[in-house]
């Protein structure tokens, strides 16, 4: 009994002294671009360079003068023409004086497009930058998910084979 309480104090302690900001690094820019959109200067930051397909990285959105009083949107075209539906550019959930994307891959190779339209006190401003996305590291996907997927059918296989052997002993006795 006494060992089940110092081990729950235990946990509790973890849980109440660890915070949620200690989990998430905070977001590192290791390259810059910038991007004139209309009368607004940004500067678009990435955590990881250069870009690679299926790569999850950080992406920061800073106007000049901050993100206080303005607002904006992010369209991406992809290497084919391809538009993805215009966002509202948010807060960066781990760097909140920034706007940006937390965790975010770019899915194909090739020259992406960034569109932005940002509003604020001197107007309306848009502006584009393209970005080179290299291949994608490591194997190709269908090899990693093949690889990955030994564990699951050796498991699936010790499972019948335990199974068939635990009905053969049921069915003697």
């Amino acid at each position: 009994m006494r060992k089940a309480i110092v081990a729950l104090l235990a946990v509790c302690g973890l849980l109440v002294g660890s915070g949620t900001a200690l989990a998430y690094p905070p977001v590192e820019t290791v390259h810059t671009e910038q991007v004139q959109a209309g009368p607004y200067r940004m500067t678009v930051g990435f955590s990881v360079w250069p870009l690679r397909a299926m790569q999850s990285l950080d992406f920061s959105f800073v106007p000049d003068g901050g993100i206080a009083g303005k607002s904006g949107t992010l369209a991406l075209v992809t290497p084919d023409g391809g538009e993805y539906r215009p966002r509202p550019l948010a807060r960066h959930p781990r760097a909140r004086e920034v706007w940006g994307l937390d965790v975010f891959a770019l899915d194909a190779e090739g020259t992406w497009t960034f569109r932005f339209t940002v509003d604020g006190p001197a107007g309306q401003g848009q502006g584009e930058i393209a970005l080179p996305v290299l291949e994608q590291p490591g194997p190709p996907m269908a090899l990693s998910w093949a690889i990955s997927v030994i564990p699951l059918i050796g498991l699936v296989t010790f499972l019948v084979v335990a199974w068939r052997r635990a009905k053969g002993e049921l069915t003697r006795a």
